[in-house]
């Protein structure tokens, strides 16, 4: 009873009280200041004033459109981080956003970005088996920042804040980096240790008895013309940094497509602090026919891209279709010839070098970059090959079609000789590689760009490589471009024409922007290249369009994933030139940095003289 009575005071306790009721003028007044809180009858009165004299033919969408400019504006809701596969199969990363709009959950799209690992070609299992666990590992831990500690940081931010939010990722991966610094510390000095221990256990081996063997090394390294510069060490990269220049992307697409506006007009904006350009002149395709590099089964290695680039004058579709013209030729040639064309240059050929055969070219595989792999012994022989396919179609190269190379020199350096190896056997010291590019240059007058021809090392070469052939071509480095982020840091970039930048890692969009900006400044060629291992997504092409890059580097005309970024070119030109705003692109003109050099030489005299005068003045 006692237990009973207890009970049924608590219920009379949790009774609820009883609510005020309100009347239905209570009801019709406070619905009437709600609405006129949110200024709903001035907003109703303007658009059915407006609307009785436009008539519009759908009347609810026009009243649809009116209120959705009045809503508040979208904000992310949700980031997932997704596993999936690039172009050759490999894992890489995907990041889906989706925000709230106008009171809706959506899904509003999607970015990937290609692996920070480079592919590697003829290396031994091993080493491609520790390839794929970084990997894994790398794509594991980025799907963890974006689902856990990204996810949260971006709840209710708006998506068109593209420097809030890089600023955000910025100072998200700096805090990562360090850890990982720490980790990879205290590694080093836990191996150190086990290392001492392990020779301080060991037993002092015998004094060897006789006569002292001369030190070989010592005799060797003192063949050597000079020492070379010892390769700067490998940054590693932070497992998991993916993360970061994937969901940077995934926000820019986010607002061009929430703002209703294509991505590389969003990019224009951004990099020009939202003032729109009036026109937009197309990057340059730089389109890969063959690779003779390191891992060709010829002979050469010097040559990892042999690419074909359009005039400056030619529209985007033509200068494609001018490549993929060029591309067919080739193969059939090398499929029908047995015989190279001799290995002169351009215009040289007479009767007595025709009648010199060269060897057939070894025709392996399509590569991962879009074009054949084919072996070839010399230099001169892959060029000669691209100059006969262009006669057969009467194309004169220097005039109608250019060539590019990419050296990739860094791959070929033999650190015990301090020399190149250009072709099997065959080495050449940095001076000597310098004389290479100069006669290569002088039997093809047609190459427009070199890159990587050295490397970042070989400062003093690439100081004269560009005062020999700088007014001849342009001289772009790639290799050291690897960390966007970081390149504004690095006071030790080659004396060149340009740079090819690469979107992955950690770089963001805001990045992109201000090195762009930068290299503009400097009077400096901005390339915007693809990685090794590429993916579906076609943003690479926005982002040239919108950064305004002189070029754009995506490989050969074949494999989807590189076709893909082609026609998404085309579809910008052609819609460029339907809104009137496809602008000219820039002549090629070519620099004396010898004169260059002069002038920078007098500023900083100038410079030097002031601040003494200055000194002096003030003591």
């Amino acid at each position: 009873m006692e237990y009973c009575g207890n009970r049924a005071a608590g219920e009379q306790q949790q009774q609820p009280q009883p609510q005020r009721r309100f009347t239905i003028t209570d009801l019709k007044h406070q619905a009437a200041e709600y609405y006129r809180s949110n200024e709903v009858p001035q907003r109703l009165e303007e658009v059915l004033n407006a609307m009785f004299y436009q008539r519009p033919e759908d009347f609810y969408g026009h009243l649809a459109n009116y209120f959705s400019e009045l809503s508040k504006p979208p904000v992310i809701t949700k980031l997932v981080g997704k596993k999936v596969l690039d172009g050759i199969g490999r894992p890489t990363l995907e990041v889906e956003v989706s925000c709230r709009v106008r009171n809706c959950v959506k899904r509003i799209c999607s970015s990937m970005i290609s692996s920070h690992a480079e592919i590697l070609e003829n290396a031994s299992p091993e080493a491609i088996d520790a390839d794929e666990r970084e990997r894994e590992e790398s794509i594991k831990i980025a799907i963890e920042w974006i689902n856990e500690s990204l996810n949260e940081m971006f709840i209710g931010l708006q998506p068109t804040d593209q420097h809030k939010a890089d600023e955000l990722l910025g100072e998200y991966f700096a805090k990562k980096a360090e850890a990982d610094e720490e980790r990879r510390e205290a590694e080093k000095e836990k191996e150190k240790e086990i290392q001492e221990a392990e020779a301080s256990g060991a037993s002092a081996a015998p004094a060897p008895s006789g006569k002292k063997k001369p030190n070989k090394a010592a005799k060797k390294m003192s063949v050597l013309e000079k020492p070379i510069p010892p390769a700067e060490p490998t940054e590693p990269v932070v497992m998991g940094s993916m993360a970061i220049g994937c969901t940077s992307l995934a926000f820019a697409k986010t607002a061009a497509t929430l703002r209703d506006m294509p991505l590389y007009l969003h990019i224009a904006l951004l990099k020009h602090d939202q003032e729109s350009p009036k026109e937009l002149a197309l990057p340059l395709p730089m389109a890969t026919v063959l690779s003779c590099g390191k891992s060709s089964p010829g002979k050469l290695n010097l040559l990892k891209e042999v690419m074909v680039i359009p005039p400056h004058w030619l529209p985007v579709k033509q200068g494609v279709e001018r490549c993929v013209d060029i591309q067919r030729e080739v193969m059939k040639l090398l499929s029908q010839t047995t015989n190279m064309p001799s290995s002169v240059g351009e215009g040289k050929k007479t009767s007595r070098d025709a009648a010199k055969k060269a060897p057939s070219p070894v025709l392996k595989k399509m590569s991962h970059l879009g074009c054949l792999v084919t072996g070839f012994e010399s230099l001169e022989q892959p060029l000669a090959l691209i100059q006969s396919a262009c006669t057969h179609l009467s194309l004169e190269l220097g005039i109608d079609v250019y060539l590019g190379i990419n050296c990739a020199a860094h791959e070929l350096i033999d650190c015990s000789k301090g020399k190149y190896e250009v072709i099997l056997g065959t080495f050449k010291s940095p001076d000597e590689m310098v004389d290479v590019y100069v006669d290569l240059i002088r039997k093809f007058p047609s190459i427009m760009t070199l890159i990587d021809p050295l490397r970042k090392e070989d400062c003093q070469q690439w100081i004269t490589l560009r005062n020999t052939l700088g007014s001849k071509c342009y001289i772009f480095a790639e290799e050291l471009c690897k960390s966007v982020s970081k390149l504004m840091e690095n006071h030790n970039t080659p004396k060149c024409s340009g740079l090819v930048l690469k979107y992955t890692n950690e770089a963001k969009i805001s990045d992109l922007c201000k090195i762009t900006q930068l290299l503009d400044g400097r009077k400096r060629i901005s390339i915007l290249g693809s990685p090794d291992g590429e993916t579906s997504d076609d943003s690479l092409v926005d982002l040239a369009v919108g950064l305004r890059t002189r070029f754009i580097k995506l490989g050969g005309l074949s494999r989807g994933e590189r076709v893909a970024k082609y026609n998404r070119l085309l579809a910008i030109e052609e819609e460029l030139g339907k809104n009137g705003r496809l602008g000219d692109r820039e002549v090629h003109e070519f620099v004396d940095y010898t004169e260059e050099e002069e002038e920078e030489e007098e500023e900083e005299l100038e410079s030097t003289d002031i601040t003494a005068r200055t000194e002096r003045s003030a003591t």
